[in-house]
This record gives C-alpha cells, structure tokens and sequence, in this order.
C-alpha cells in the first residue's frame, strides 16, 4: 500500500472537510511569503542596513526554499493536518512533537499579537484618534467570527486577502519602473538605479548592520509553512503542495527582492524609518493622488490577513495536540461546520493579549511580540529540517518509502538551512533588544517540560513512538 492510499484512508477519521480547492491553497502559499513583516517591517529594516537589505532578503529567501522543499518532501510522504509537528514527533519523538506543536502554537498566537498591532497602527492613517487597542479588538472579533463558519470561507478570505496584496506590489513595480525610465512623478528627478549605491554605498552601516537585520527579515517569511497545514483539508494535495511550493523562489524574487529594489531606486534609502511602510513612503513621495491612502489599505489587508492565517493554523494545531493526548480533549471536537471551533476561541483569547499590550505599551507591542514569534518559528523550522534529514536516512535504509517529491540535494540543502537557522539565533542573542525573546523562550521551554512531565505520570504510553511501523513494534 503507498503511502497515498495509507493518507486517503486516514482523511476521513481526521473529520476535516477538504474544502480548500486549488485556487485557494495557491494563493495561500501565495499571501503566506508576503506579510507584515514587510509591509510594515521593512521600514526599519531599511533604515538598519540600507539598500543592502536586499541582498539580506533574497539570502533568507534561498533558506526558506531550502526549508519548504524539506517540508514538502515529508507533506508527499504523508500528508496530515499535524504536518510539521507529526514529522517531529515520528523522527525525533512524542515530546519533540509536543513541544513544536505547542511552540508553532505560540508562534501564531503572538505572531497574530502583531499583526493586531499592525493593524491598529495602520488604522491611524485615517482615524488618528482612535486609540490602537480599540482597532485591534474590533479586528480580532471580526475574524474570530469567520472562522468559526467554515474551511471554504476562510480561503476564501485569505484568496482576496492574499489578491490584494499581490495586486498592490506589481502596481508598485509597474509604477516605480515607469518613474525610473520615464522620469515621470515628483520623484522622477530624483529616482534612479544609482540611488542603491550612491548614498554610503551597498552597505552605508557596515555588513555587520546588514546582518543585524536577518532576525527582522526572517519574521517577514514566517507562515510560509502554513501551506503545510492546509495538507489535511486541500481536495488535491499530491497535486497543489508541490505546486505552491515549486513557485516560492519567483515570489520570493518578485514580491521581496523585486519589489524592495525598485523602492529603493525611487527612493533614497535615507528617508525610510521604523513603523513606516516603504511601500506608503514610496507612494507619497511619488505623489500619486490617494495612492499612499490605497497601499495603507493593501497594508492593513496584509495584517489581517496574517492574523486570519493564524487563528485557522493555531485551532488545527490545538487539535493535533489534543488527538494525541497532549492537549485536553475538549480541543479535538469539531463544530457541525467542521472547524476546531473551541481550540480558535482559546487561541483568540490568547490573542487578546496584544490588545492588552496596544493599551500599555503601543510603541513597543509590535517589536516584542515579533522577536518572540521569530524565534518559535525558527524552532519550528528547525524541527522540519531535522525531521527531514531523519527521514532521508531512513529511506536511504529502505525503512521508508520515498516521497514523490524529493528535495534537491537530498539532506544537504537541510544542513545548510540548519546552520543558517542557528547562526540566526546567535544574532538575536547579539542584540541587547532582541534577546528578550531568547528568555521568554526558555521560560516556554521549561514550562513545556512541566507539562511534558505531568503528562507523563499520568499517561505512560505518551512516550512510545508513532509512525515508523519498526518503533511501533518495539514500543
């Protein structure tokens, strides 16, 4: 039996409606490599390192290919709405599942903190005095609301959400080219390819700055993976997960590296700033009437739609953890409209949290809660290449069917993406700021190990290993 027919079989006992069609998990995929982080990020990025982000950027952007063509392997080998976290806790253990299953938890519980931030900050643009937490309450509740209705709905939502986005950033291409070449606009007399280089050079603060900013640049590629979450619920995904993820580079090199050197060709990196939009900043300086207005809008959508992502993914996690008795049962039902209504509403109330941080420290809501989401999704995408590179060996052994989605390079390219990933973690280790995220971590490390811990006295057999029939046989 493949491992194919061994999926078909299971998809029915997860309970999950495969609701998301071709056209929606596209451009999820799509949406998941084009967020906050650099629609509102990027401007300190920018202000950090110059036009040498860029280069920072596309190097990253090699990485996260490197990561999801690891995880697509494991997603043709045995596609399941647990995704990363099932591979970690077949190749590496039950606790290894649990705590990825638990951290990615995390991540998208503050990641939608900040993107609720983001939001609010964005709403300032037209109604200065509202004040931010209201903003992002009122957002939380709206989609909180969707996604209890259904699967079809949320891609649904996340397909304009995602259009809007890509729409907004080739009419900035289309339009920063036509400045450059025609000199049109108030900025055409200043713009220029040599602006990239001219103000201090590629690197104005030293490759040592530009290197600061790979912490800031890989919170931009996070839901990248989300794409593998959907695994559960796609109608076709031996068909759309290779696919979506096949088409990542030229997203990657089109939506980031395109659209980032055309900014900064219209406009010199010296006016950038943190908690600016580049893509805002360019517009104004540019002068179209309303257009600064119109990406403000695109901006806003991008935010919401992170967060949108991130109640749909924390709710299906909850559930992977609870149907494998990590998590209380009560976080394995679905609702009739077969949605994990329960554990969204838990995760929302988490959420909730950056409403508070908006009320009490709104200029500094949006850096911590992203140094804190960076660092859970490096640990995800760590046990991703890890599993993957368990799993290459045992298929090299001829204990593992091979998927029929092979990475490039075999284990090679995951090796180098680990490295990368951990060479990272000492930046963020480096900067006085940003290693706050490294405490928090360890606080959530221990406290999983707690709970790992009462888990254990009450229920033995969560120790034994699933998933490879040779453990199974020896636990």
């Amino acid at each position: 039996m493949t491992s194919a027919q061994v999926d078909t079989e299971k998809a029915p006992e997860e309970g999950y409606e495969r609701g998301l069609n071709s056209r929606q998990v596209q451009m999820i995929a799509i949406g998941g490599a084009i967020g906050v982080g650099l629609f509102l990020g990027a401007g300190a990025n920018i202000a950090k390192a110059g036009p040498s982000i860029i280069l920072m950027y596309a190097l990253a952007g090699v990485i996260i290919f490197f990561i999801m063509r690891a995880l697509g392997e494991l997603l043709l080998y045995r596609p399941v709405s647990g995704s990363f976290a099932e591979y970690s806790r077949e190749f590496l253990g039950p606790f290894f599942g649990y705590f990825t299953g638990w951290t990615y938890w995390l991540m998208w519980v503050v990641t939608g903190m900040a993107e609720l931030t983001a939001a609010a900050i964005y709403i300032h643009y037209w109604f200065p005095d509202i004040p931010q937490w209201v903003s992002a309450l009122v957002f939380l509740v709206l989609l909180f609301v969707a996604n209890l209705i259904s699967v079809k709905l949320f891609g649904e939502i996340e397909f304009w959400f995602s259009m809007v986005k890509v729409t907004a950033i080739i009419g900035m291409i289309v339009i920063g080219i036509g400045v450059l070449t025609l000199g049109f606009s108030q900025a055409g007399d200043t713009a220029a390819v040599s602006n990239l280089w001219e103000f201090d050079g590629f690197f104005p603060n030293g490759i040592g700055s530009s290197l600061m900013t790979l912490q800031g640049v890989m919170f931009a590629y996070l839901a990248v993976e989300l794409v593998g979450v959907t695994a559960g619920e796609s109608e076709n995904p031996e068909k759309t997960l290779p696919k979506a993820i096949n088409t990542l580079p030229w997203r990657i090199a089109l939506f980031y590296v395109g659209a980032l050197t055309v900014i900064l060709a219209v406009v010199k990196w010296t006016e950038f700033a943190e908690g600016v939009s580049p893509f805002v900043k360019a517009f104004a300086v540019i002068g179209i009437p309303a257009g600064a207005g119109i990406v403000n809008f695109v901006v806003l959508t991008a935010a919401l739609s992170s967060c949108n992502s991130g109640m749909y993914s924390t709710g299906r996690m909850l559930r992977t953890l609870a149907d494998n008795g990590e998590a209380p049962k009560v976080f394995s039902r679905l609702s009739s409209t077969k949605t994990p209504a329960f554990g969204i509403a838990v995760s929302v109330v988490f959420m909730g949290i950056g409403v508070v941080l908006n009320y009490v420290v709104p200029e500094k809501a949006f850096g911590y809660v992203t140094s804190i989401a960076t660092a859970a999704g490096i640990w995800t995408w760590l046990m991703i290449l890890v599993s993957h590179v368990m799993y290459r060996r045992k298929v090299v052994a001829g204990r593992l069917p091979a998927s029929s989605f092979p990475a490039p390079g075999g284990s090679v390219c995951s090796y180098i993406a680990i490295a990368f990933l951990l060479f990272v973690t000492c930046l963020i280790a480096y900067d006085a700021d940003a290693r706050v995220c490294l405490y928090v971590m360890a606080g959530w490390a221990a406290a999983l190990g707690i709970g790992w811990a009462v888990l254990k006295s009450r229920n033995p057999r969560i120790t034994e290993r699933h998933g490879d029939p040779e453990l199974e046989k020896i636990g």
